[in-house]
């Protein structure tokens, strides 16, 4: 087997599963009878890894442009939990903000207290994908502000009881 193939392998760790596999069934191929047992042997991947690799040289539509199989990865949170949007949106409803007229509205819950809240209702949830649900149902987040009130001063009023014009 070429040196080669197992220095690329060990130096190139950044290269892509069907990069590798690729490059191994290649190389097997070109071994000949025995091929996919010494190339396993020398370079510790599993033989289906290989046989896979070749299923892969051997098939005619092949989409380089993706790594993974399509259907791959995390599955969306509304597909996980279908009723979320629908508690999520009564969580925020007492609390909405804004014109009902405009598309934008905001809530001054934080994502932490409603995750919680969520969490209390059977539903496996973390603040950033509340953050990211309320993006989706155009929801802004904004904090009431607080008014730092101090001590009212003595003559507060005297501006409201001066009459204009009194002699």
């Amino acid at each position: 087997m070429r040196r080669w193939v197992k220095s690329w392998l060990s130096s190139c760790p950044i290269a892509a599963e069907r990069q590798q596999r690729l490059l191994l069934a290649a190389e097997a191929r070109s071994l000949g009878h025995g091929g996919i047992s010494r190339v396993a042997r020398v370079t510790g991947v599993s033989r289906p890894t290989i046989h896979r690799g070749l299923q892969e040289l051997d098939a005619e539509t092949e989409d380089v442009s993706r790594i993974r199989q399509p259907g791959g990865g995390r599955k969306l949170i509304e597909e996980v939990h279908p009723g979320i949007l629908e508690a999520l949106d009564h969580l925020v409803a007492p609390d909405t903000r804004g014109d009902p007229e405009s598309p934008l509205r905001w809530t001054c819950k934080s994502t932490r207290q409603l995750s919680t809240a969520l969490k209390q209702q059977g539903y496996s949830v973390s603040h950033q994908s509340v953050a990211e649900l309320l993006h989706a149902t155009k929801y802004s987040l904004q904090a009431n502000t607080k008014v730092r009130e101090g001590t009212t001063h003595r003559d507060r009023d005297a501006q409201f009881h001066y009459r204009c014009g009194a002699s």
